[in-house]
């Protein structure tokens, strides 16, 4: 029967095995998926980095309650690097769930079992397969009664150029995505930090105290927008000090010359040795390149299932519009639970950063509550979906979308300044 069969999430991340726990507590069957050797892979790629939220808000309650029964001694004080998120809460909370945790398999498909995106027969009561590939080719299958996609965005790095496609250029150019750890090998080049996100910024900084101790070392940051007031953060207006701290860096690199900021640059072509904008300015003589430009969710293993997402954000439609930076540049972010994560196909669900899209408004705790609240509904417990848990910290910052500098400017939304979340996964890295 189709409800004996497991609950497949696919991706074994902060929210993947968070829901997986969330399944373990109620009692249902679970098989996490995961593309990488280990939990949290995506992070482990960014272990150097501090995460701007502290212990108390990356572990679920869920999770907390298995690794507690295990001997775990939770982290309380300070705030972990990637690593230490991995090491001291992923990788412990993936071996309590054992053999649940299906590592090397990366998704390629999900779908209804012999039935197509046009077929609607009995579609509903038809179990879902899962397709994945191992690392040495080997295909395989797995059945499933709900499928909950936490896969995140990480593998899927938007361009530098500033249409949403590559530049001209680009696809050869050497470009890198990540955030640097061990930057002594750039000392005396000429270094482009493309970005206006928390990644950028935390590059900026790394080579902003390289162009301190080596005069010959020149940073240049590009932004797109030619304006906006939220780039170097809320300053004491938020909640998260490690979040006001990173702004504050930001701000005193660029103030004490060891950075050049480069306002309304939108990036049309890389050359061999310098980058052009859309409206013919040029940055010359660059050594190196930093896109740190967000990310984008990769839909293609989904094209089988009924989605519904929104045509600018590439977000789940039902939470689109309380995120979307270009309506609201000040607001607070509601719950978004499986009420508003619902999706056409039944038991089908995105959680996550791949349920923002493109928005770049994260937290660990948003999807904390997501993976609850989707479970609940999944177990029947549809009081304890609808209600809300989520209680998110304030950013001080009025910045949205941010100004181009050609179109009307919008009215202030400041005056009463709500929560507004400009983070992704809770994370220091965009």
């Amino acid at each position: 029967m189709v409800s004996e069969l497991p609950v497949v999430v696919i991706g074994a991340g902060p929210q993947g095995l968070a829901a997986a726990a969330h399944l373990v507590k109620r009692g249902m069957p679970v098989i996490v998926l995961e593309a990488g050797d280990a939990a949290g892979a995506a992070v482990s790629e960014w272990s150097h980095v501090r995460l701007l939220s502290a212990w108390s808000e990356l572990v679920d309650a869920a999770a907390r309650e298995i690794l507690v029964s295990t001997g775990w001694v939770e982290p309380t004080e300070g705030y972990p690097r990637g690593g230490e998120w991995v090491s001291g809460y992923l990788a412990p909370l993936a071996a309590a769930l054992g053999d649940r945790v299906r590592f090397g398999q990366r998704v390629t498909g999900v779908a209804r079992q012999g039935r197509d995106l046009t077929v609607s027969s009995a579609r509903a009561r038809t179990p879902f397969v899962i397709h994945t590939v191992a690392p040495n080719g080997t295909e395989s299958r797995v059945l499933a009664r709900a499928v909950i996609d936490a896969g995140g965005t990480w593998r899927t790095p938007n361009p530098a150029g500033a249409d949403g496609t590559p530049a001209l250029g680009e696809r050869t150019a050497d470009i890198r995505h990540d955030i640097p750890d061990d930057v002594s090998a750039l000392a005396g080049k000429h270094v482009v930090v493309i970005g206006a996100g928390h990644s950028a910024t935390h590059a900026v900084i790394r080579l902003a105290a390289l162009a301190r101790r080596d005069r010959t070392t020149k940073v240049t940051w590009l932004l797109r927008r030619k304006a906006g007031s939220g780039l170097f953060g809320g300053g004491a207006a938020d909640e998260l000090p490690e979040r006001a701290a990173l702004g504050k860096s930001a701000q005193r690199a660029v103030e004490s010359g060891a950075v050049e900021l480069i306002r309304g640059f939108r990036v049309a072509e890389f050359t061999s040795r310098g980058i052009i904008s859309e409206d013919g300015a040029r940055v010359e003589d660059v050594d190196a390149v930093f896109a740190l430009t967000g990310f984008r969710p990769d839909y293609s293993y989904l094209s089988e299932v009924r989605t519904s997402t929104d045509d600018v954000l590439q977000a789940v439609a039902g939470i689109a519009a309380e995120i979307d930076p270009n309506l609201h540049s000040c607001g607070s972010i509601g719950a978004t639970g499986a009420r508003e994560l619902v999706q056409p196909e039944k038991d089908f669900y995105i959680v996550g950063a791949k349920s923002y899209g493109r928005a770049p408004t994260f937290l660990a705790l948003t999807g904390f509550e997501q993976v609850r609240s989707v479970v609940a509904e999944l177990a029947g417990d549809h009081e304890a979906a609808m209600r809300s848990e989520l209680v998110l910290p304030e950013t001080g910052v009025c910045g949205g979308a941010g100004d181009f500098g050609d179109a009307p400017a919008a009215g202030s939304c400041c005056a009463a300044p709500a929560p507004q979340l400009i983070q992704l996964g809770g994370i220091g890295a965009r």
